[in-house]
């Protein structure tokens, strides 16, 4: 019983001191290896200049430079697939001399090579006459003729007044719906819509800033619907309401004097009274051509404003119209004329 006593303790003792020793093992192990290899190498005293190891240097030669690929074009090639695209300019590629560039003082307009203007610039080497016909005659299956009574501007505009542009936009995006796609523009010559000057006099007071004076043009924009044909359809519904609408005659129309006019109306005036009375008192054979006269020249002096010019013709229309003649030329007359020393 004592010897199994003191065997449990001895076996006790040594998983004691077991992870102990590892652990001594595991860190004099290294220092040992150091010790044995500091043992083992002698620091040796060099006196004197260490002596160099002798090397050769590396020659190094120049790449291979490849001619210029144009020395090797031949004169009948096609020049297509030589420039397929734009690129940016290279001189090795075209055959023939180019110069660009400011000159320095005393030396020529820069060459080809290494040329940095000519790389700035867009070229169009891609779109050469040959290129193009080619490119003609592959899109021509795609295309129709031209409807025939279409030659001319004035035709097109006879037979389609009606012109509505719209605009497509492609994202790289998630979204396949530009906003600025849904916008509709219609224009429309207001000559074409065979308005009277009631009609027309309307029409410009419905639509105002809308229509250009200058080209005729009537523009209308619509950009409330989500989809460009719903757009397109209220444009359709815009024109046809302003047609009509202008072509209306309302009782409180006939209300309207000559201030409210968009402009001065001879026919019917005050002034037209009163010139027919002249012409009348005064028994004029060609009445009519002067009450012509008089009335564009008074319409004009109205509606364009006063400048020098229709003054001038006011006054030489009123002087014909009363049968007067013009002072200066009467002061003119009485003057003396003097030829050669003599008086006429």
């Amino acid at each position: 019983m004592f010897l199994q006593k003191v065997y449990v303790l001895d076996m006790r003792a040594q998983q004691l001191l077991r992870p102990l020793a590892c652990r001594s093992l595991a860190t004099s192990h290294p220092r040992a290896e150091i010790k044995a290899a500091a043992e083992e190498e002698f620091r040796t005293l060099e006196i004197g200049r260490k002596k160099r190891e002798r090397f050769t240097a590396k020659t190094f030669k120049p790449a291979t430079m490849l001619p210029p690929r144009y020395k090797q074009q031949k004169t009948d090639q096609d020049w297509g697939s030589v420039w397929p695209a734009a690129r940016t300019f290279h001189p090795a590629t075209v055959p023939f001399p180019v110069r660009q560039g400011y000159p320095a003082s005393g030396q020529p307009t820069p060459d080809k090579w290494a040329n940095a203007e000519l790389m700035k610039i867009p070229n169009f080497l891609h779109l050469t006459p040959p290129v193009i016909k080619r490119q003609c005659e592959a899109l021509k299956k795609f295309c129709t003729p031209w409807p025939a009574g279409l030659e001319t501007t004035a035709k097109q505009e006879k037979h389609f007044p009606v012109t509505v542009s719209k605009s497509s936009y492609l994202h790289s995006s998630p979204t396949i719906r530009d906003p600025k796609a849904r916008i509709v523009t219609l224009k429309v010559h207001l000559r074409s819509l065979d308005l009277d000057y009631h009609g027309r006099d309307k029409l410009l007071r419905l639509v105002g800033e809308r229509y250009d004076a200058d080209t005729d043009y009537l523009t209308l924009v619509a950009d409330r619907c989500p989809l460009s044909q719903q757009n397109y359809d209220y444009c359709q519904y815009l024109l046809t309401v302003l047609y009509n609408e202008s072509m209306k005659t309302e009782p409180w129309e006939h209300e309207k004097e000559l201030v409210d006019l968009e402009k001065y109306v001879w026919e019917g005036s005050p002034s037209q009274a009163a010139a027919q009375n002249v012409v009348t008192a005064r028994g004029i054979s060609d009445a009519e051509e002067l009450l012509k006269e008089y009335g564009q020249v008074v319409t004009d002096l109205h509606n364009e404003g006063e400048d020098e010019a229709t003054v001038l013709r006011y006054q030489e229309s009123v002087m014909k119209l009363l049968g007067l003649t013009d002072p200066q030329d009467t002061a003119t007359a009485s003057e003396p004329k003097y030829i050669q020393g003599e008086v006429c």
